[in-house]
């Protein structure tokens, strides 16, 4: 009967295949295995599959803050261990007896644990995280636990074990970690449903958290990435879902011409960022003529611009168009209990702290335990040895016996022992060697014992003040591996960049006014300027309507276009002079208005809105211009003038949907320009924000002034460079910036600096001269240094004098007299021939007959309070 017959219970004559010899089939359900629908199936098989990645592969646990693949690594590292490197292909095959994945997974995760450089050293070519370069094959790379890893991932003694997957071996529940491991290697990890974003903090940042936490004072922690960079955490919300953290690429100048990208940001490579800029530039957002990659053991990527284009505008365009600014969301998920727990990185790192804390008591009283168990054999072995009980044991003839009588003679001194004594000490004692007994030295006996009750004082004082212990402990890691792990993210606040201020002019803009359509793309058509593809553009009819829409290649707006150009939002320089009839027979307006916001697509009236009503004269004026206008009028009886003249410099600027000011209730022939105007709006006024360090004219941070045209701003760094630059708002401004304000020519600057060259202190007093670019002002010597700048107009310096001469007196150096005002290209006057340990400013002593009607008008408060702010302090 072959197996299907079996199956359906009858053989090839159809014989039943039943028990009680009747005719007919068994029932299939009883034949085959139950059926199972499919819901069940996923509803039981795949909550455990879910559960299982969650726990077991994709997010970190709590306590020692790695993942399951990462825990056994450093376990078959640890294994492993004998202080030489290991292949990597070796480590990937000792680590599969405790972890049930394929060796690709363990690979993987040992090459990204290498390439933080914190548990694991390497040697061999490990990939490059600021270029995306893989690493080399297992067999060719290798690696051994790191120092920091030995002294703070392991004690097998406060480690909880369990089965590996098979049975055979045993692994850690967790590791020991005594520091936030989590929080300074960080982690991502997508389980089902749920995924796990901590970003990477400093080393040094989180040691003194810990402390700051064991002290109950106040801390807070912002990430630091190992790529560097720029990063807004004014979002960051301790780690937590819906925060958000914002990067930057570090981009600095090296001349008009290049830019330099020396820092990219974290979870991109070279590569992306150059592929972004490129398809920015192909798309018209940015003009660059090519890209330089040197990027070695540091990023260098050279970006030469077009000619004619601002740097500036292009590093904003950079940073709005490109990978050179990301935005990253945390999600600081953990396992906690076997369940998923959503935590910010503060409360992480006082459950990292407070577990640290714990785990340093276990390990003190398991010392403790060891002493007390060390110091009871020692102790009882120099009784059973210098009190020759090994000789009462010569008569006895069983083992029993021996054991008794050893315990009977110890009686009159287990009064001195700090515990009972059992029958395993006993047995130790008899396990003594004859050649121990005849070489014992009681005072090196005495010697050991004392030693061991010293260390146990010690251990019982640092249980009994464990969090002193602790904080030591923390900075004791600090000082021996926080040297070169300094923080390498710069935290900043951002400006938000509007694209359509930075965007290159890729199209140009065509209108036919006639038939009433603009847009890119009527090339045949009257030209009116270079605008960009996100731009938007504002159209005004005759009829007074007017609209912005987005710029498109061909759009219909409306007959007899007047006016066209590109729109730019909350712009109240840009004025706008009309002359309007208001109605059919109504009178001729005038007015001045600036349009600073309005709703895409939606129809507005520059007039009253009433039929008929028509645009006489209109003009846009970028800069508040006012123009006189020849109005001539239609003739008609007892008309005697027929000409007016009108300055729109004498109406006042109103909102858009004011009416005006009547020009003439008569009928106007036509409206020709006379004379051309200027501003009316005076100097434009500029804010420096010193958090984000940019241009403003919305009254954030320091005003510099007004200016006009021909107005430039000194920049002034503290290592001494300066230069002249525009009040174009989309200005950048040096990393070592140290103040900006509007130029004056006649403006006097006292200089202390010590000149690398000479080795001396020198003095000197001058005006900046106009220079573009930045130029040294302290002689350009490596060594060089500026000490203090000051526009005090009679400064007063306070010499103080150390090494050899410290034991002289003081000195006092009126500057105004010491020096008179040179180039800023002098070198200066020496201020001491001595060896000069201090240099500091006393208040000046002011002769009002002496200062000048500009000098009286320029002190104020806030000059005062910006001199004392650039004030730098010598340390020697």
């Amino acid at each position: 009967m072959d197996d299907l017959e079996k199956l359906n219970g009858t053989d090839r004559s159809g014989a039943s295949g039943g028990s009680d010899g009747e005719s007919g089939q068994v029932e299939k359900k009883d034949a085959f295995p139950k059926i199972m629908h499919l819901p069940g199936m996923f509803r039981e098989w795949f909550l455990d599959y879910a559960s299982y990645v969650v726990l077991e592969r994709a997010v970190p646990h709590l306590n020692d803050g790695l993942k399951p693949v990462q825990r056994r690594i450093l376990h078959a590292m640890k294994g492993l261990d004998d202080g030489r490197f290991n292949k990597v292909a070796n480590i990937i095959g000792y680590t599969m007896q405790y972890h049930p994945h394929g060796d690709t997974s363990i690979g993987d995760a040992l090459v990204q644990l290498g390439q933080k450089e914190l548990l694991i050293d390497t040697q061999g070519n490990w990939g490059n995280i600021l270029t995306g370069d893989s690493s080399a094959a297992p067999r060719y790379i290798e690696a051994r636990l790191s120092k920091f890893a030995h002294e703070v991932v392991f004690n097998p003694k406060t480690t909880k074990w369990k089965l590996s997957y098979d049975g055979r071996n045993r692994e850690p529940v967790t590791l020991p970690v005594k520091f936030p491991l989590l929080l300074a290697q960080g982690v991502e990890g997508i389980a089902v449903g749920m995924a796990s974003k901590i970003l990477p903090h400093n080393f040094n940042e989180l040691l003194d958290a810990s402390i700051s936490h064991l002290k109950g004072k106040n801390f807070e922690l912002f990430p630091d990435f190992p790529t560097g960079g720029l990063a807004d955490f004014s979002r960051y919300n301790d780690g937590l879902r819906g925060g958000q953290v914002r990067i930057r690429a570090k981009i600095s100048k090296l001349d008009r011409k290049t830019l330099v990208i020396t820092e990219i940001p974290f979870g991109r490579t070279t590569s992306a960022v150059i592929d972004s800029i490129l398809k920015a530039n192909e798309k018209g957002k940015i003009k660059i003529r090519k890209i330089d990659d040197n990027t070695a053991e540091n990023v260098e990527i050279l970006i030469h611009l077009a000619p004619g284009i601002s740097p500036d505008r292009t590093i904003d365009a950079l940073y709005a168009f490109t990978d050179c600014e990301i935005s990253l969301s945390p999600n600081a998920c953990v396992i906690e209990n076997d369940k998923p727990r959503f935590l910010g990185v503060s409360e992480m790192l006082a459950i990292s702290t407070d577990r640290t804390l714990e785990l340093l008591k276990q390990e003190l009283e398991i010392r403790l335990e060891e002493l007390t168990e060390e110091w009871h054999l020692s102790s009882l072995e120099k009784i059973f040895i210098e009190n020759r009980i090994y000789l009462s044991i010569e008569g006895c003839e069983t083992w029993e016996s021996v054991i008794e009588t050893i315990d009977r003679e110890l009686d009159p001194f287990k009064k001195l022992l700090k515990r009972e004594v059992t029958r395993e000490d006993i047995i130790v004692l008899t396990e003594i060697k004859i050649k121990r007994i005849s070489k014992y030295d009681s005072k090196k006996a005495d010697e050991r014992i004392k030693v061991i009750e010293q260390e146990m004082e010690e251990t019982v004082n640092h249980l009994k003040n464990l969090v002193p212990f602790t904080i030591n402990y923390f900075k004791q890691i600090k000082k021996k591996y926080g040297k070169g792990k300094e923080r390498k993210t710069e935290i900043r606040s951002f400006d938000n960049i509007e694209a359509s201020k930075v965007v290159v002019a890729n199209q140009k803009l065509y209108v036919n006014r006639a038939e009433g359509f603009v847009g890119t793309g009527l090339k045949k058509e009257e030209y009116v300027c270079d605008c960009s593809d996100i731009d938007d553009i504002i159209v005004f009819l005759r009829n007074g309507t007017y609209v912005v829409r987005k710029v498109e290649e061909k759009m219909f707006i409306g007959k007899d276009i007047i006016h066209v150009s590109v729109f730019k939002k909350n712009d109240k320089r840009t004025v706008y002079n009309i002359v309007y009839r208001d109605g059919m027979k109504g009178p001729v307006m005038m007015k001045r208005t600036v349009i600073t916001g309005l709703t895409r697509d939606r129809e507005y009236n520059i007039t009253q809105g009433k039929k008929d009503s028509r645009i006489l004269y209109f003009s846009s004026n970028p800069n508040g211009e006012a123009e006189v206008i020849k109005v001539f009028l239609k003739p008609k009886p007892r008309l005697k003038k027929l000409l007016i003249e009108t300055d729109f410099g004498e109406l006042a600027i109103r909102g858009r949907n004011s009416r005006g000011n009547i020009l003439t209730r008569h009928g106007v022939h036509k409206i020709v320009l006379k004379e051309k105007g200027v501003s009316t709006l005076g100097g434009r006024k500029i804010w420096f924000d010193e958090d984000i360090r940019r241009l403003n004219a919305d009254g954030h941070g320091k005003f510099l002034g007004e200016f006009n045209d021909d107005d430039r701003i000194l920049v002034v760094t503290s290592d001494g460079q300066f230069r002249m630059t525009n009040f174009d708002l989309s200005n950048h401004f040096e990393d070592n910036l140290l103040f900006v304000e509007k130029f004056r020519y006649d403006k006097v600057y006292s200089v202390v600096y010590y000149d690398g060259n000479t080795k001396y202190y020198y003095v000197k007093r001058f005006a900046f001269d106009y220079v573009e670019n930045l130029t040294s002002f302290i002689g350009g010597h490596p060594d060089s240094k500026l000490v203090r700048i000051t526009e005090v107009e009679y400064p007063r310096l306070e010499l103080k004098f150390g090494g050899r001469n410290k034991n002289r007196d003081s000195e006092i150096i009126e500057v105004a007299d010491f020096i008179g005002v040179k180039s800023y290209k002098a070198r200066g006057k020496r201020l001491s021939r001595y060896e000069v340990s201090l240099i500091s400013e006393l208040d000046p002593i002011i002769n009002p007959d002496e200062k000048t009607d500009y000098q009286e008008e320029e002190a104020s408060s806030a000059d005062e309070k910006r001199i004392e702010d650039t004030q730098m302090k010598l340390d020697i």
